[in-house]
């Protein structure tokens, strides 16, 4: 028995993937359980909608992240003798989460534009 066998790579690359995939899992739960916590401590204090948007941008950058780390292990997925479907599967899933990722970030900077046309309104209104 070879130690860089087809089978042992397969092996330890599925277990590279299943640890990458839930650490993408967990950068979105912990994104979303801080921005939850956020919200409700937001929305008893301040009660304003202008208030949300920092915790809509922080939890923008986690699910972008999140989707970042489940487009890496597809790609791992792939690594040991890909089969022609397989490789099928990943293009639809990458094309899928790219065109996700590029709305999240585009919605991401529209967010970074509010906030910072909020803040130059309230530093000249201060003024």
């Amino acid at each position: 028995m070879e130690f860089l066998d087809e089978e042992s790579i397969s092996t330890f690359v599925d277990a590279l993937v299943r640890l990458v995939e839930m650490a993408g899992a967990v950068v979105i739960f912990v994104g979303c359980v801080v921005a939850f916590a956020r919200f409700v401590w937001i929305g008893v204090r301040e009660r304003r909608a202008e208030s949300f948007v920092r915790v809509r941008l922080d939890l923008g950058r986690m699910l972008a992240l999140g989707l970042e780390f489940q487009l890496a292990s597809d790609i791992l997925r792939t690594a040991v003798a890909p089969t022609l479907q397989e490789i099928a599967e990943l293009a639809a899933v990458a094309a899928i989460r790219t065109a996700l990722n590029f709305f999240l970030a585009r919605e991401i900077q529209q967010e970074r534009r509010e906030l910072a046309s909020a803040d130059a309104r309230g530093s000249s209104g201060a003024a």
